[in-house]
């Protein structure tokens, strides 16, 4: 509370808060159309909604809020699991998305978690995983075994890799079509060995990245 309360008196002292109240009202309506999920195309079919279980926890904190809303205004049912706790995929998991945070951290916990480690392993549906969930897909982390569904092992550096992809998919996944164009951010401090497939999942200039599969898009 203390914290809020020095940074409210900062912004107070510093800021022309009337005039930034009056420059904001004289601004003209916005032209853009305001986005929403629903602007696309929901999946149709009988039955139940797919479960697309989506890792959280406190080894897996980034995400976006706009992939669990698109993902539900498909007709998904978003259910989220912690793979530092809990033992099983959700029930009646259709689909698993593992993305970003910081497992290093949690290492030696997510590899205490066996049982859930084996059914990932095992999971014969669509996997999407990015930065840490490439890490826990692994057969390693930094000495510790991870899942085991990609033939790598991964190990913190010393160095930060850092910037804007505009890349290109090689390879056929559970989100790619060869030579599709995709726009996307890295940043990590980690490498794994191998470094990619063979395709990658992307290429940029003269890099290439990730590992793919008809039902599994990693990097």
């Amino acid at each position: 509370m203390a914290a809020v309360e020095r940074m409210g008196a900062l912004v107070a002292g510093s800021c022309d808060l009337e005039g930034l109240v009056a420059l904001a009202r004289s601004a003209p309506p916005l032209p853009a159309r305001p986005w929403t999920p629903f602007l696309f195309p929901a999946v149709t079919g009988a039955g139940r909604r797919p479960v697309v279980a989506v890792a959280g926890g406190a080894a897996f904190t980034f995400g976006y809020a706009e992939q669990v809303e698109l993902l539900a205004a498909a007709g998904a049912e978003v259910v989220t699991f912690d793979p530092l706790r809990d033992e099983c995929l959700p029930d009646n998991t259709g689909a698993v998305v593992i993305g970003g945070g910081f497992p290093e951290m949690y290492a030696a916990e997510l590899s205490a978690n066996e049982p859930l480690r084996r059914r990932v392993a095992a999971f014969d549906g669509p996997i999407v995983a990015e930065c840490a969930g490439l890490l826990y897909l692994a057969r390693e982390l930094d000495g510790h075994p991870m899942c085991g569904r990609l033939d790598i092992t991964a190990t913190m550096t010393g160095g930060l890799t850092l910037g804007y992809r505009d890349a290109v998919a090689t390879a056929k996944s559970v989100l790619t079509r060869e030579g599709e164009r995709y726009r996307g951010h890295e940043f990590h401090r980690t490498a794994t060995d191998p470094g990619h497939a063979t395709p990658p999942l992307f290429r940029w200039r003269g890099a290439a990245d990730g590992f793919a599969e008809p039902l599994l898009a990693a990097s």
